[in-house]
């Protein structure tokens, strides 16, 4: 069954960390694109970061550029996010996608979704 599985959410106060991961099964995770997009009650999905497995690039959006970092590990299948200096404005659900269009930073341009993870940041 094709799959994306997120992990790591939850609760932390402004300033903290918290690391997610996306396991996928074997063919979403032969996508060229790995991606993470958070959604807001009301909102569109918001582009995170993503990282193109074809020229080992990592994009991110500007609200979050030096502070996340994506990474990924071909033999666990896995991808990562790394959140440092959590602000309230990063509380969403989290999901990680997986597709090979070249528009990484559009939600419906990916092939397989998660179904997500909640990140809640108090001030």
């Amino acid at each position: 069954q094709d799959q994306l599985v997120e992990s790591g959410g939850g609760l932390v106060q402004a300033g903290g960390s918290l690391r997610l991961s996306c396991t996928a099964s074997e063919r979403p995770f032969t996508s060229y694109i790995m991606g993470w997009f958070r959604h807001r009650p009301g909102q569109g999905h918001e582009f995170v970061a993503a990282n193109n497995r074809l020229d080992g690039r990592t994009y991110y959006a500007d609200s979050v550029k030096g502070r996340f970092t994506m990474t990924r590990d071909n033999a666990k299948k896995t991808v990562y996010l790394q959140m440092n200096s959590l602000k309230p404005e990063d509380t969403a659900d989290y999901y990680c996608a997986a597709g090979s269009h070249p528009d990484y930073g559009v939600w419906i341009r990916y092939s397989y979704w998660g179904q997500g993870t909640q990140v809640t940041v108090s001030s």
